[in-house]
Formats: C-alpha cells, structure tokens, sequence
C-alpha cells in the first residue's frame, strides 16, 4: 500500500478488517496537546468528573476473585470501591462506605471475608450489600435495616475484565453498548479464562495521557527498545481501529520469535481450542490467526502482537502465547499509578516448561524504558518554553487519541 503523508483515516467497519500502515491514516496539522492539559491541577480535576466518573473504567479480572468472599479494592476517581464476590458467585462493587456514619469499612487491599464489618461500630454487611446486624439499633424507633445496604456502584464484565462506571445507570452507554463496535474480536485469546502470573505496580511521575500517547506510537522504539526492535520491526505497524475510543492494531514479529528475553514462547498458545483444532495442529495454533482471517495478509498471522488502547485506561497487548494488560490510575497532573498485568491460559500453569518470567522480565525492561521517556516529556512540557509541536506521520494514533480525549472534556 502507497503510504501518504496526509490522509483521511478509515474508521472499523462491522464487515471485514481493514488494516493499514500508520502513515496512511495521518491527519495533516496535527500536534500535541496544549501544556495546560497536562499540568493543570483544574483540568485534571474536570478529567476525573467528566471522564472518569463518567465512563466505563477498568479495575481488574474477574481471576481476582476465584472464590466465593474474595474481594479487593479499586479507586476510581477519588472513590474507593469494593469488588467483592459472594456467596452465589456474583461479582458487585460497593462503595467502601458505612450507612451508619461513613466510616471507611474496608482498608486492606484485597482479602477474603464472610460479610463486610465496620471497623467503628460493628455494623456488619452481607456480601451481596445487606445489612445483617447493627448492634443495639432496635433501640432505635423504626430502624429498619433494609433500608440501610451498602450504596451499589455499576459494574460490569467484558471478556472477563471488571470495569466500574460511577454515573447513575440513566447517564451514559452500558457496558455492552460501549463495547458493542468490538464484538468478539478478541474471543480467540480466551480473555475471561486467563490468569495472572504477576503483576507489577509502577508509580510514574507522568501525566496520565503521555502513556496513551507513547504506549500508540513506536516511532520511539529503534532509539528507546533496543530489545524491542531486534524482534519487533519499528515500522511494521497496521492499524484497523483509527478514530474513537478504540486504536490499534499489530506489529510483526520476526518469525519463529517471541517477545521474551529468550526470543523464544514462553507457554503454550492461548487460541480457543475448539477454533484452533479445526485450522492447525496444536503446536501452531495461534489467536491472532482470528483477527488476520478478517482480511487479506501476505504474511503470515502468527507473526503478529496486536496493541489495542481502550479509553479511558486500558492497555491491551495480545501477544500469541500471553496477554499483557496495563490498568492505568491517575493520581495528579503529574504522577500516574499504572498496574501491568502478564496473563496466560490456565493449562500453561501445568507446564514443566512453562517460563513467564521470560516475558515479564522482557516488558519489565521495556516499560521501565517507556516511564523513563515519559517522565523525561512531562518535565519538559512543564517547561515555559514548550509549545505543541508537530506530530510525524507516524504518530497517527496519537493524534487520534488526542481527538478522543477533547471530544470527552470537552
């Protein structure tokens, strides 16, 4: 395909994929966002009631929560929130708040428990919300304790991903609404069955949007990821999701190689098997052969790692034998907590040879890199000096997610 410096980009159609090079979809004009949109105190503030609030954002895998009592903690937009599944396996978020006089009910991270009790006055909830005891309320005239569960907050599951939105349920899309353009793209890597091997917390001084930014665009790779580049090619980049909430697309992998320190696979496939054992042989099957029989391709799909960033505040990277997700969790203008996680198909876990500290320890390196240069952007960006400058053709991604972003603040 000629590439062009100009473009008009093509947006994800429900018929069949159509990937192109990163040039082809830039947008002539387009540069970085104004210094006040990451440093502002004022903006990130609105960014937290109008985004954050307001859409549907990431907090974790439902592999978090295997048994009945396990819980964990999410914050979302100042709000600290229980995820908890009780006893009939349902998962449901709550509000870490007693109905008695506020107090904050839960504090460790994540543990498991029969009920929910206030660490003030004992009043003590079900798993499902209920209020089952407040001691010597029926003293109290016409206490009822139905009228007293804890305050549910929305949530919802996609590919086994829990996402939380804190808007009333009458305000914005559903979870299936918004995810609905995706359909089952992704269905062949088996997301809702993975687990996590590890997970890695990095605490980024970084305005929040510099990691969308850089986690779209590999125009930094060959200089950043010499580990990278030696596998990966800088310039392989094709994307079929250029406009929305939704970016993305693949990157070649050299053949026969794996992002991992080895350069070898690290586990076992993760394609559903079903699919997989009508087109190969077992020890070739490979998900991102689903998304490649979408379209036309010279190339062969297993040599393919897909980078897809879903707005607000998730990085989906699906490798063909691991899935790397990073949940991404605003602090302030300029300091971004951002959770990665490596995920594998359970029967990897039963593998003698199964070896995930090669793709971690290989991600490990090359997230570092990427903190580093996006630390190094929001110091200078803070400067007096800087003004937006121009993106390349090959940072159209970027430049799309820049649109994304202002048409949700407005």
């Amino acid at each position: 395909m000629a590439h062009t410096a100009c473009s008009v980009p093509a947006t994800q159609t429900s018929g069949r994929s159509n990937f192109r090079k990163t040039a082809a979809t830039f947008q002539c004009g387009a540069k970085t966002l104004p210094q006040r949109y990451f440093i502002s105190p004022e903006i990130f503030a609105e960014e937290s009631q109008k985004i954050f609030a307001t859409k549907w954002v990431l907090v974790g895998h439902q592999s978090q929560l295997a048994n009945p009592g396990d819980y964990f903690l999410a914050e979302v937009a100042g709000e600290s929130v229980i995820i908890a599944k009780d006893q009939r396996s349902t998962i449901r978020a709550f509000y870490n708040v007693c109905r008695h006089r506020g107090a904050r009910l839960c504090e460790e991270q994540n543990g498991h428990a029969a009920a929910i009790q206030c660490p003030y006055h004992a009043w003590t909830y079900a798993l499902d919300g209920r209020l089952l005891g407040a001691p010597h309320m029926d003293e109290t005239p016409r206490f009822n304790k139905a009228e007293y569960p804890l305050k549910p907050a929305r949530l919802g599951l996609w590919e086994g991903f829990i996402f939380l939105n804190l808007a009333p349920k009458a305000f914005g899309a559903s979870l299936e609404k918004w995810f609905e353009p995706l359909g089952g793209k992704f269905s062949s890597w088996n997301l809702a069955a993975l687990r996590s091997a590890k997970s890695i917390e990095y605490d980024v001084q970084a305005n929040w949007k510099l990691i969308f930014q850089n986690y779209s665009e590999c125009y930094h790779c060959l200089g950043v990821h010499p580990e990278l580049s030696k596998i990966s090619p800088y310039d392989s980049a094709e994307n079929d999701l250029t406009e929305g909430p939704f970016l993305g697309g693949f990157m070649r992998i050299a053949k026969g190689r794996s992002l991992t320190m080895s350069g070898n696979g690290c586990a076992l496939g993760i394609a559903d098997a079903s699919r997989a054992r009508n087109r190969a042989p077992a020890h070739n099957r490979n998900p991102s052969q689903k998304i490649e029989d979408d379209y036309d391709h010279e190339h062969d799909g297993k040599n393919r790692v897909f980078y897809y960033s879903i707005f607000p505040n998730m990085l989906l990277s699906l490798h063909p034998d691991y899935v790397m997700v990073h949940q991404l969790q605003p602090h302030s203008p300029e300091r971004t907590l951002i959770l990665c996680d490596w995920f594998f198909h359970p029967e990897a876990f039963k593998h003698n040879d199964f070896n995930p500290d090669d793709a971690i320890q290989f991600w490990d390196i090359v997230n570092r890199q990427d903190w580093h240069v996006c630390e190094l952007s929001q110091e200078g960006i803070a400067s007096r000096a800087y003004q937006p400058g121009p993106y390349s053709p090959r940072e159209s991604i970027p430049a799309a997610w820049d649109r994304e972003y202002l048409r949700h603040i407005g």
